[in-house]
């Protein structure tokens, strides 16, 4: 196993990766595992990925769990498959838990909790949840970490740190940059390990989501964090009393139970759009297990470990993107996703524009309600990557966001249709973004900018009269990407000019020959030019060769 080698820590992790691969009979890793050469990659059957993943433990499951929020590297199958994918773990026995508990807190445990349940409420890879009251009487929530996971994220993330410079050799581990998606797990990894970073989180979705032009932010819960008692590894919440939204049981007639489900679904639309395109920071994972429905009717959000960003401008392009796609616009939506990507790169315009024509021609005849804008996000995306179009990475995670909540919107109320329910949504984002959240400050403003525009121009005017009845007005113009262009024309100018010179020197040694061939003086003259200008023919010669311009 020379992959690994010079890491005594990892040896047993490596021989349970070799033997799990192996088991599964993965040719590629096999052969990379065992030290062979690096050939162009190839993923083995998407369910035969998903086994391997969770027989090499909760780290690897994780790994894929981050990689089916990135369309733009995988195709439609190991999406679908790796989005299931999860990892059946025991709970930690209490007495490590209660350790754990006592290692992280400032005082004695007795004096902190009349009471802790021994049997967590729910165990996962990470970590798992406690119910417990405080002296006060207080009901909270206590999500420990597991013991020693960090070693083992730490051990797991240097294995793949290893795999991934060895697939970096190939061009497709050099395309999709697997270094960086290693390191983008690792920190994603890292940030879940770290429980104040969590609860950060928390409080910034409840302070955002305390006030919205959408909803009635009464309606919807966010758990409130206990500082004093939060650390790294242990993380204090208020306890919420609910079901999962997807079991509860609407109370009133069936027609009462159908209009609540609507307004809930409603709720939650409009809560995720505003976290997307106004706060720009959002739950990510909005599975059914993560929403609560309370007694009271309200719907709590819960686990806020995996959360996503998106800046101003990527905003825009995807309120955009939306309209285009709901206009079945091909045209926009090539335009768009070439804005969206990370860098420029050379693409046929013709052949993403026919692409995305196909993809929309399919919808031209359906009914709104049996169009799934999620599924169609995803397919854009794939678009993207088949073109090769990089687009960032939070693309992956904002479209599975976006399916898991359209998902649960449709099982709460069948007629959902959310391209109907986003248009007046993104209407208004387009209002607000014209006339602003003070249009009379906005007003006032620009009345400023236009006094003081008035104020200057005539000063500025003059100026530029002055200059230029005077001649003494330039020009600085700079072009781009010429300096290849100049040095080539340069390194050019320079060949013909030597050979220009070695053509006269022996020119010039023929010519003092032919005049005096019996001459010793004018012989060795003119044998001395021909041997200089042999030498830079040679020159001249060899390095046209190494350059690669001579065919």
């Amino acid at each position: 196993m020379r992959v690994f080698s010079g890491r005594p820590k990892t040896s047993s992790r490596q021989r349970k990766i070799v033997q799990v691969v192996l088991r599964h009979g993965w040719g590629y890793m096999r052969g990379l595992l065992l030290g062979g050469k690096a050939e162009e990659p190839s993923l083995p059957p998407p369910r035969v990925l998903c086994n391997i993943l969770v027989d090499l433990g909760p780290v690897y499951v994780k790994l894929g769990q981050l990689l089916s929020t990135r369309p733009d590297l995988l195709s439609p199958s190991y999406i679908e498959a790796l989005t299931s994918l999860q990892a059946e773990v025991p709970p930690v026995p209490w007495e490590a838990v209660e350790a754990v508990i006592r290692k992280q807190l400032l005082h004695p445990i007795e004096t902190i909790f009349a009471v802790i349940d021994q049997q967590p409420v729910a165990a996962g890879s990470i970590a798992q949840t406690h119910h417990a009251t405080l002296i006060d009487g207080r009901e909270v929530a206590l999500k420990i970490q597991r013991p020693g996971i960090d070693r083992v994220v730490e051990q797991d993330i240097r294995l793949l740190r290893g795999l991934a410079r060895l697939v970096n050799r190939t061009s497709v581990g050099r395309y999709y940059n697997l270094i960086s998606v290693v390191e983008e797990f690792a920190s994603a990894l890292r940030a879940e390990l770290n429980f104040t970073q969590e609860a950060s989180y928390t409080d910034t979705l409840r302070r955002n989501l305390s006030k919205s032009y959408w909803f009635n932010p009464q309606k919807l819960v966010i758990p409130e964090i206990y500082w004093d008692l939060t650390s790294e590894k242990l993380l204090v919440m208020e306890w919420l009393n609910g079901v999962p939204l997807l079991l509860a049981e609407m109370g009133g007639t069936v027609d009462e139970a159908k209009a609540e489900s609507r307004a809930l679904a409603d709720l939650l639309i409009t809560a995720y759009f505003q976290q997307f395109y106004i706060d720009g920071i959002f739950h990510a994972d909005p599975h059914p297990g993560n929403l609560f429905y309370l007694p009271d009717g309200r719907i709590a959000l819960i686990d806020f470990g995996l959360m996503g960003r998106l800046d101003p401008r990527t905003q825009q392009i995807l309120i955009e993107l939306i309209l285009a796609i709901a206009n079945l616009d091909s045209k926009r939506c090539s335009q768009l996703t070439l804005e969206l990507a990370e860098s420029t790169i050379p693409v046929n315009l013709a052949h993403l524009e026919n692409d995305f024509d196909r993809l929309l021609r399919r919808y031209y005849n359906l009914n709104i309600s049996e169009i799934n804008f999620s599924q169609l996000t995803y397919q854009v995306l794939q678009i993207a990557r088949k073109h090769a179009i990089r687009v960032p990475s939070n693309m992956g995670l904002y479209a599975k966001t976006l399916a898991n909540l359209e998902g649960v919107a449709r099982k709460l109320d069948p007629d959902f249709h959310l391209i109907e329910q986003v248009k007046p949504l993104m209407a208004d984002l387009f209002r607000q973004r014209l006339i602003g959240q003070a249009p009379l400050q906005d007003l006032l403003r620009a009345a400023l900018d236009i006094k003081s525009l008035s104020l200057e121009a005539p000063r500025q005017l003059e100026t530029l009269l002055d200059r230029v009845t005077s001649e003494t007005l330039q020009w600085n113009i700079a072009l781009r990407g010429l300096e290849p262009f100049r040095r080539s024309l340069h390194s050019v100018g320079n060949q013909i000019t030597f050979g220009i010179v070695t053509a006269a020197i022996l020119i010039g040694a023929a010519m003092i020959f032919s005049q005096a061939p019996d001459n010793p003086v004018f012989f060795w003259v003119s044998g001395t030019l021909f041997v200089v200008a042999s030498v830079i023919g040679l020159w001249l010669i060899f390095s046209m060769i190494r350059s690669g311009r001579v065919k």
